[in-house]
C-alpha cells in the first residue's frame, strides 16, 4: 500500500510538472526558471489593485505552477512605506498591480529588484517598462471624474466638466479623494495639477479643492466604491474603477467624466523586491504576469483597466464607456519620480497638516 501511495503521488507530481511545463512554453517561461521556483515552494505577494482581481491572479499562479502563494492587499503608499521601513529585507516577495509613482520611487531607493523578463517583448512600447527592469506595465488607467448624476439632479448641480469646475462652492461637501500620504492615485493627482498648471498654481488648485472635499480615503478606488450609493456625490479616481460600480454592482446612477482641458493616466505595474526570500518564484511571477494567463483574468474580476501586453484581450467594457487610452496628456514619469516626495509634503503643508479627513484605515 505505502509504494501504491508513493507512486501515485510520484505520478501526480509529474503530471503537475507537466502540466506546468506546457503552459510555461504557451506563455514563453524557460522550463529550469519553473523548476528553480518549485523548488522555492512559496511566494507572498503584496497586491495594489483590487482585491477580487489580486485573489485570482495569485490563486491561478499557484494552481498553474504548484506554488503556495499568500498575498495581502495594500495601498501603494502603504507598500511604500512597508518596504522603505524594511530597507532591503521585505516581508514580501513581488509588488502586482498600482501606479507607478510609488514603484518608481523606491526603484530609486534601490529597493526593487532588476529583472530582464523575457515577456517584456509583449509590452506595446518602452513607456510600459523601468528602462533597467525594476518594473514592468501591466494595465493603463484613466483619471477622471465618477458622479451620481441622481444627486447631482436633486441638488439642482450641473456635472462637472473639467479639474476648474471642481473648485467651485456649488460642490462644496460633495467631493471625495484619496490620501496624498496613502494611496498612488492621490500622488499622481498631485503631479497631475503641478505639470498641468506649474508648481505653484498647481498646489493652490489642490488648496482650493480641499475646499470642497469631504473626505480623503485611505485607497485610491475608495471614492468610487462610495458614488454609487450617494455617500460621495463626485469621486475623483481612475475611471476603470467607475465602470466596475457600473457593471458588477449596478450603479447606473453613476457618471464618467473625462475632464475636457485633458487628464493623465496610471501604468499599473509589478516588480521585484529587493532581497526577495524566494527570488525564482518572483522571477516566475513577473514572466506570469506580464502573459495572458494573468491579465485576461483582469475584466472577469472586476477589472476593467486598458491592457499594456500585444497578446492580451482588450476589454471591451472600456472602449464602450468612452474611454480612449491615448487621449491623455504627455505625462512627466521623471518629475514626478525626483520629486513626488516632496511635493506630497508641500500639498500637506498647504493644506495645514491634514485632519480627520484623511483616512488612513
Amino acid at each position: 500500500m505505502k509504494k501504491l501511495l508513493a507512486l501515485l503521488l510520484t505520478l501526480t507530481m509529474v503530471f503537475a510538472l507537466s502540466v506546468s511545463v506546457a503552459f510555461a512554453e504557451d506563455a514563453g517561461i524557460s522550463e529550469d526558471l519553473i523548476a528553480a521556483a518549485q523548488a522555492e515552494g512559496e511566494l507572498v505577494v503584496y497586491g495594489s489593485c483590487e482585491e477580487e482581481y489580486l485573489a485570482a491572479a495569485c490563486e491561478t499562479f499557484e494552481s498553474l505552477y504548484g506554488i503556495k502563494v499568500q498575498y495581502q492587499r495594500l495601498s501603494t503608499g502603504e507598500v511604500q512605506a512597508k518596504i522603505e521601513e524594511e530597507a532591503g529585507n521585505p516581508s514580501a516577495d513581488v509588488w502586482f498591480g498600482g501606479t507607478t509613482d510609488p514603484y518608481n520611487v523606491v526603484a530609486a531607493e534601490g529597493l526593487l529588484e532588476p529583472y530582464e523578463a523575457q515577456n517584456a517583448s509583449h509590452l506595446l512600447g518602452p513607456q510600459y517598462r523601468h528602462a533597467d527592469g525594476c518594473w514592468y506595465g501591466i494595465y493603463k488607467g484613466i483619471l477622471g471624474f465618477m458622479v451620481n448624476k441622481d444627486e447631482l439632479e436633486r441638488m439642482e448641480l450641473p456635472i462637472p466638466e473639467d479639474w476648474a469646475d471642481l473648485t467651485d462652492p456649488q460642490y462644496q461637501g460633495l467631493i471625495w479623494l484619496s490620501n496624498y500620504n496613502t494611496a498612488g492615485t492621490a500622488k499622481l493627482v498631485i503631479n497631475t495639477m503641478i505639470q498641468k498648471y506649474g508648481h505653484d498654481e498647481g498646489i493652490q488648485y489642490l488648496v482650493d479643492l480641499d475646499k470642497n472635499i469631504e473626505v480623503y480615503t485611505k485607497s485610491g478606488s475608495g471614492p468610487s466604491k462610495n458614488v454609487g450609493t450617494g455617500e460621495c456625490v463626485i469621486g475623483i479616481g481612475f475611471l476603470h474603477d467607475g465602470i466596475t460600480q457600473i457593471i458588477d454592482n449596478g450603479y447606473e446612477n453613476i457618471q464618467l467624466v473625462i475632464p475636457s482641458s485633458g487628464t493623465s493616466f496610471e501604468i499599473g505595474a509589478t516588480a521585484i523586491f529587493k532581497g526577495a526570500a524566494h527570488p525564482n518564484a518572483a522571477k516566475l511571477w513577473i514572466e506570469y504576469a506580464l502573459s495572458p494567463d494573468c491579465v485576461n483574468q483582469a475584466k472577469d474580476n472586476g477589472s476593467y483597466q486598458f491592457l499594456v501586453i500585444d497578446n492580451a484581450e482588450q476589454p471591451s467594457q472600456a472602449a464602450e464607456f468612452g474611454l480612449d487610452p491615448e487621449n491623455v496628456m504627455d505625462y512627466d514619469f521623471d518629475d514626478a519620480t525626483a520629486n513626488i516626495t516632496t511635493y506630497v509634503e508641500e500639498v500637506m503643508n498647504a493644506l495645514g497638516g491634514g485632519d480627520d479627513r484623511f483616512q488612513t484605515e
